[in-house]
Parts: structure tokens; C-alpha cells; sequence
């Protein structure tokens, strides 16, 4: 098979049950591919931390014998930095956590790890995951390999970009407002933002209903394999929530009714990324959903403040006990984004905070009082230029916004937790960097979630095209 590295999951894994390749095959065909593409897509790190293709090579074993060891038996599979494993590295991305080493493992890792996968990697992110970009004076700026000169996105920009360019099969990433969606959205690929709960996580930040852990993929069907391995609870995080399992036949949404936003509330949306949103409610109507375009009556600069509160009162404090804010170490968009969240916190209070959630969950009631899913854009501009911190903010549809973040339109529902979000592919923006929809079910209804991004994944045919590729 050529071009074993673009393969899905699912066909690796099949091939594999059937004996048609051999997990040092396709183990040997990724490590090529990250040779040639990582001195610019700069994604993984630890990559020679362990004999991976020894690993490979007693995954073909146990197959050969018909026992393979999980569902992800062989697999190479790349994992966020931020989710610690035991006995490695925990930076973060920083300068400031010299010498760190993780004494427990994230559930999502130990999913990951004992579904048979081969760990063959880690993922890069900006400075303690809080930046919609990835670069950091540790590991260097990652680059989105459809376009060297913009951003993955962030903050698991890693993991979007080795999906892009072929170095892993599937990768995990977290969201606490658009970490998963936006690198899905810059890079092509498939996100899934699960509702709080259904993915678990650990102390204290499982208790922060804005924080997601979850999968990322090249399609939607690897990323329901992916996320069904790492769902459902577990005895480390008590609010975890029980699985709810993917089917593998997706795609029906006949009679399905389907909202469409081309923006959230005031938010700006550049023309391409509006055309690009249109073609795929329009691919919903052609697999048989009944789309009806809708407003949501969201404030941008509400929005903005009622998330910045929040940040400012829990991942404020939690930077600022390993090191003062002051501290020259610090990235200057990490320094940037505790003063701001601070600040916000400040200026007002937890509770009107809340009060801000609460029209967020109102809009959208109303919305899904009449319908059973909603597709609006992930990101309203084209992407961010590889390396800048925008401490000046960013320009979107000719309007300047103070902070960059206002750019996407993912924090709306880490605010709105519940709802399960996946991100998926809707075309190219004029610089070569793909766009993305956010596909947002009824809260815990994940399974139309699913359906809704398979009918338009199939409809509008992007991943299975060879062209819909970075570099070939």
C-alpha cells in the first residue's frame, strides 16, 4: 500500500487483523514520514524514548497469533505533552518546569496504553496549554504543515499537525476553550470536544467544567474509535460519567433538523469561512437534513469577559503558584493572558461570571428548542501567523479585535460544557489553511453529534480525496 502514513486508523487496523500489514510496517512508514517532515512541522517530542519498533513488533505477533492486545493493538498513537504518564517528562511547554517528572498517569494515557497502542510520541503545545498557538522558548514554534507560515493552532497544536502530515494515526489533545477544535479546524482534521464528564480527567481540573480531555483524528469514524477507547468512568475522577458508546454506522441524519449559524451572536467571519460553512449545511441537506439558518443572540465581548473570569479564578492561580508573574521566563503571551484573566476576575466576580454563563445556555436553549444539532464555524479567521504572540490582537473580516481569542467561536461552548462538539473539515481558506464547523448536539447527545459530521464528512468527501493532503 503506498503512502501508508495517510491511512485511516480504521484501515490500519483492519489490514492489520487481516494480516495484510505488519505493525513494523506501518511503524517503520511513520518514522520516515517524521524524519522528512518534522525539521518544519516541529510536533513530537520523546520520540526516541523507547524501542518503538520492538513494541511493533510484538503487536505482529500477538496478531499473528489472534490475539491482539486491545483495540488499538500496534497502532501508533501520539499523546499531549499535558496528560502526564508516569516516570516522564512533565513540562508544559515551559522553562519553568526544569526537571519536572510525572509520579501519576492521566486516564486518557492509560486508556491509551492499555488499548495496545504504540505511544510513539508526544505532542507539542505553547506554554501551560493557554494559548491558541503553539510555540514556546522550550520547544520552538510549531507550523501547520498545509502552510509552514501559520500556526496548527493551539493548545494542542502537536497534535493537529502530526495528524496533518501523516506521523501519527490518531492523537489526544484537551480543550478549555478551543484547544481540540481550533488545531482540528487550522489542520484539516477531526476534533471532538466531549461533554464534561464523558472523557475523564484528574484532580482539580476534572471539577472545571470548562476543561476537556479527547481525541483527535484524521476522520470522524477514527475519532468515535478513538474516543470510545478513552471514555466512560474511571475511579480517579468521581464526576466522571459513564461511556456512551459510538456506533460504527454513521452518517444517517434523514429528518434531522439542523440549525445554521454563519457566526455566533456579533462575532466576525472572514467570506471564505461563511462559503465554506454554507457548503457544508448544504451537504447536510444533500444526505437528507432539514437545515434552517438561525441566529444566536450572543455578545462577543460578553462572551469574552465571562470567559476571562473564569480563567482568571482557576488557571490564574494555578500558573501563578509555580512562578510570579513577573518572572522572565514566562512567554510573553502566557504573561499576556494571566494579566488579562486576572484582571477580568478583578473587575468584577465569580458570580457575575456565572450570570454571563447563564445567557450563553439561554441562546443556545432556545436554538435547540426546535433543532437537533447546530453547525457554526470553529474559527472565524483564517488561522494565526507561525511564531507572534498578538499581544495587540488580531484583525477578522476587517475589524480589529483586542484579544485574539475572539477570533474563534469555540470558547462559546466550553462555556456551554455540556454539549458535545465535534470540529470538522469544511475547505481552504485563500492562504492554503483548512477551515473548520463546530457540529454541536443537545447536551450528552454525542451519538448526533457523530451522525451530523459523518452525513457532511461523506458528503463533502475532503479527507478521502487525496488532495485534501499537506505535502502529498
Amino acid at each position: 500500500m503506498a503512502d501508508l502514513h495517510h491511512l485511516s486508523a480504521r484501515e490500519v487496523l483492519r489490514a492489520f487483523r487481516a494480516r495484510e500489514l505488519s505493525p513494523v510496517e506501518v511503524y517503520d512508514a511513520v518514522v520516515a514520514r517524521a524524519d522528512a517532515v518534522e525539521p518544519t512541522v516541529n510536533a513530537l517530542l520523546e520520540r526516541d524514548h523507547e524501542d518503538f519498533r520492538a513494541q511493533a513488533a510484538a503487536a505482529a505477533d500477538r496478531y499473528a497469533r489472534g490475539e491482539p492486545l486491545g483495540p488499538l493493538d500496534g497502532l501508533p498513537v501520539a499523546l499531549k505533552e499535558e496528560q502526564p504518564i508516569a516516570g516522564r517528562s512533565l513540562r508544559l511547554g515551559s522553562l519553568v518546569t526544569e526537571g519536572y517528572v510525572a509520579d501519576y498517569t492521566h486516564p486518557v494515557p492509560e486508556r491509551v496504553y492499555g488499548a495496545g497502542a504504540i505511544v510513539h510520541a508526544r505532542t507539542t503545545t505553547p506554554e501551560f496549554s493557554c494559548a491558541a498557538f503553539t510555540h514556546s522558548d522550550l520547544w520552538g514554534v510549531t507550523r501547520n504543515p498545509w502552510n509552514p507560515d501559520w500556526t496548527p493552532g493551539g493548545s494542542s497544536g502537536g497534535s493537529g499537525a502530526a495528524l496533518a502530515s501523516g506521523t501519527a494515526y490518531l492523537a489526544s489533545g484537551s480543550d478549555i476553550g478551543g484547544s481540540i477544535r481550533i488545531p482540528a479546524s487550522f489542520c484539516g482534521v477531526v476534533g471532538f470536544k466531549a461533554p464534561y464528564g464523558r472523557v475523564p480527567a484528574l484532580p482539580p481540573y476534572n471539577l472545571d467544567v470548562y476543561c476537556h480531555d479527547g481525541a483527535l483524528a484524521r476522520t470522524v469514524a477514527d475519532v468515535a474509535l478513538f474516543h470510545n477507547v478513552i471514555q466512560g468512568q474511571h475511579p480517579a475522577d468521581h464526576v466522571s460519567l459513564p461511556a456512551l458508546p459510538i456506533p460504527e454506522d454513521l452518517g444517517d441524519v434523514r429528518g434531522l433538523r439542523v440549525a445554521l449559524a454563519v457566526t455566533l451572536g456579533d462575532f466576525p467571519v472572514e467570506p471564505g469561512v461563511e462559503a465554506n460553512t454554507r457548503a457544508f449545511a448544504a451537504a447536510l441537506k444533500a444526505a437528507g437534513a432539514v437545515v434552517q439558518e438561525v441566529v444566536v443572540p450572543l455578545s462577543m465581548d460578553a462572551l469574552l469577559q465571562t470567559a476571562l473570569v473564569h480563567y482568571g479564578s482557576i488557571m490564574g492561580p494555578d500558573m501563578t503558584e509555580l512562578t510570579p508573574l513577573d518572572d522572565p521566563r514566562l512567554m510573553p503571551y502566557t504573561r499576556h493572558f494571566l494579566r488579562t484573566s486576572t484582571d477580568a476576575l478583578a473587575q468584577t466576580s465569580y458570580y457575575r461570571g456565572l450570570v454571563g454563563e447563564a445567557a450563553v445556555h439561554e441562546a443556545l436553549a432556545r436554538v435547540f428548542a426546535d433543532h437537533d444539532a447546530l453547525i457554526c464555524p470553529t474559527t472565524g479567521g483564517y488561522g494565526f501567523p507561525a511564531g507572534e504572540d498578538f499581544a495587540d490582537g488580531v484583525d477578522v473580516a476587517g475589524r480589529h479585535l483586542d484579544f485574539y481569542l475572539l477570533a474563534c467561536l469555540t470558547p462559546v461552548f466550553n462555556v456551554a460544557s455540556r454539549h458535545p462538539v465535534l470540529a470538522v473539515p469544511s475547505g481552504l481558506g485563500p492562504n492554503g489553511v483548512p477551515t473548520g464547523v463546530q457540529v454541536v448536539a443537545r447536551p450528552y447527545d454525542d451519538v448526533t453529534a457523530f451522525h451530523v459530521a459523518a452525513a457532511a464528512e461523506r458528503e463533502l468527501g475532503l479527507w478521502n480525496d487525496p488532495a485534501w493532503r499537506p505535502g502529498g
